[in-house]
């Protein structure tokens, strides 16, 4: 096939995951990926500027989702529904068919402490995107990085849920909004230890 294929990302992205699952990440070079795709070296590092950025190239659009959904929220919206908002912006690319490469990305991503060094780095990219998108509305700079850390941590306790979930349909925002909303809930006890339950 042509390497100028327009699924030439996709392609080696499940190649990618395929080879990782199948003899290590570690052991998996950019030429396998390449050939298993039925494209060449050149055309993969087009797409990605080495192996490591198959599993997190994407986190790149994941900070512009996010971004972009806070800054277009209405006016008047508060902290928490911006950060809602962007939430559900995710769901453009938590799609039902990105389902399993997202479960296979966290099974290497779990076993290789290469691979999660990149994550963290990918991580702290996202959440000064979504801070920076907070105090462009007015929000000070505290409670900005505050409700980025925040829609992180939801966002990645809502992804081991639809993770799990045993329904491929259901949406990657409906368990990324009851994460936010627990994560409130805990945040508030933190302030007012004396409202925990015993």
């Amino acid at each position: 096939m042509s390497r100028w294929a327009p699924d030439a990302r996709e392609r080696l992205e499940d190649a990618a995951l395929e080879l990782f699952s199948a003899q290590g990440y570690e052991n998996t070079t950019v030429a396998q990926i390449a050939e298993r795709a039925g494209l060449n070296r050149a055309t993969f590092f087009r797409h990605f500027a080495d192996k490591r950025e198959i599993l997190f190239g994407r986190e790149d659009e994941l900070a512009i989702l996010f971004s972009d959904a806070i800054r277009s929220a209405p006016a008047e919206a508060d902290v928490p529904t911006c950060l809602l908002a962007a939430l559900h912006a995710a769901d453009a690319r938590m799609t039902a068919d990105q389902r399993p490469r997202a479960i296979a990305r966290r099974r290497i991503a779990d076993a290789n402490m290469d691979v999660q060094e990149r994550g963290l780095l990918k991580i702290a990219r996202t959440t000064t995107a979504a801070a920076d998108a907070l105090a462009d509305r007015g929000v000070d700079e505290l409670t900005a990085r505050l409700a980025a850390e925040m829609l992180i941590l939801a966002f990645s306790a809502g992804l081991r849920e639809w993770i799990n979930t045993s329904d491929p349909a259901d949406p990657f925002s409906s368990h990324a909004a009851t994460a936010l909303e627990a994560i409130r809930d805990r945040a508030g006890l933190l302030r007012d230890p004396t409202s925990a339950k015993t």
